[in-house]
């Protein structure tokens, strides 16, 4: 494990390769699983603000389901999520570009200079998952077939997961813990 400010991560995220392969999984992580993306209690708040603008940037069938169950749900675990259509169907956020590829709603608009809110963080943060504790946050890497086509290119192009997701990271936790993040895995250099 390695331990740098008040997370754990596991030893997966240096040891394992991943650049995300749209082209091959056409956005799976958007549509695959048994609910919407996890969210942060601010999360919540943000998604109800933006919704006014990111209406726009979704598909008719996810504004329906939002319409009606709102901009964020209580899943059967009774954590908070981003809201699905359907049973087992994609993100209500999602949208479908003109190659039939999955993308963010959300984030097309953050891309588009709209809102200034790109996406969940579990969604910035995939394949890692966090797990909150009292003392401080797991974060463990995800397996999941669907990504194999991404862990294939990141080892193909020798991009380490925690490289992968440095912006991401750096969302969250902040560059200098980062930057401590990288000294652990790398030494000094």
């Amino acid at each position: 494990m390695i331990l740098v400010g008040n997370a754990v991560l596991s030893e997966d995220i240096k040891d394992h390769f991943f650049v995300c392969d749209l082209e091959a999984c056409k956005g799976a992580c958007c549509v695959e699983g048994d609910a919407g993306a996890p969210l942060e209690e601010n999360e919540t708040k943000i998604l109800e603000e933006i919704y006014p603008i990111v209406k726009d940037y979704i598909t008719e069938e996810g504004r329906k389901v939002i319409e009606q169950s709102g901009t964020w749900v209580i899943d059967k675990d009774g954590d908070k999520g981003t809201p699905t259509i359907g049973e087992n169907r994609e993100c209500a956020y999602a949208l479908y570009d003109e190659r039939g590829i999955l993308k963010c709603g959300i984030e097309q608009a953050y891309l588009d200079g709209k809102i200034n809110f790109k996406k969940p963080i579990s969604c910035h943060l995939y394949p890692i998952r966090v797990t909150k504790y009292d003392q401080f946050d797991a974060l463990n890497y995800d397996r999941w077939h669907i990504c194999d086509p991404a862990c294939q290119l990141g080892k193909s192009l020798q991009v380490p997961l925690y490289r992968f997701l440095k912006d991401a990271l750096v969302r969250k936790y902040g560059e200098a813990w980062y930057e401590e993040l990288v000294h652990e895995i790398e030494g000094e250099k």
